[in-house]
């Protein structure tokens, strides 16, 4: 199992992912439509164009979406108990069409669990960032993990 155990997440520790996806337009349209959000700056290129990016934005919440997929593999993969919460979603840049889109995560800070003896909170910093070095996503968020398994 790749993800890591409460006990190996060190705070101030950076990860850089290397998995990274470009952004397509149909990615965008999907995410949109599915999730029934008729915003025309995400649908409408003639729309899009009278507006201050000139064409059609990438809906955040699939940005989010991505990065919060991109970090599963390297730190949470199977020893995470649950998503507490986000603190802190930020989208500093736009993302469009094309972007291809890398992650980078940081341990801000850890606890062990106050109700279960088997886990501890991780307070995880998740950066999506772009093709031209651009933050375009920043969040913060807290995530029961799994202690390591006593040995048999």
């Amino acid at each position: 199992m790749p993800g890591l155990y409460f006990e190996e997440l060190v705070e101030g520790e950076v990860y850089d992912h290397p998995m990274t996806r470009t952004v397509t337009e149909m990615d965008n349209v999907l995410f949109t439509s599915l999730t029934m959000n008729p915003q025309p700056l995400h649908l409408d290129e003639e729309f899009a164009k009278t507006t201050i990016h000139g064409h059609r934005l990438v809906n955040s919440l699939f940005t989010m979406a991505l990065v919060g997929g991109m970090i599963v593999y390297d730190l949470t993969y199977g020893t995470t108990l649950g998503n507490l919460g986000y603190e802190k979603v930020e989208f500093p840049n736009p993302v469009f069409h094309g972007d291809t889109i890398r992650a980078s995560s940081t341990i801000l800070r850890k606890r062990e669990s106050k109700s279960r003896p088997d886990a501890g909170i991780v307070w995880f910093e998740h950066r999506g960032i772009n093709q031209r070095d651009e933050v375009v996503c920043l969040c913060e968020r807290a995530g029961m993990m799994m202690k390591r398994p006593a040995e048999a």
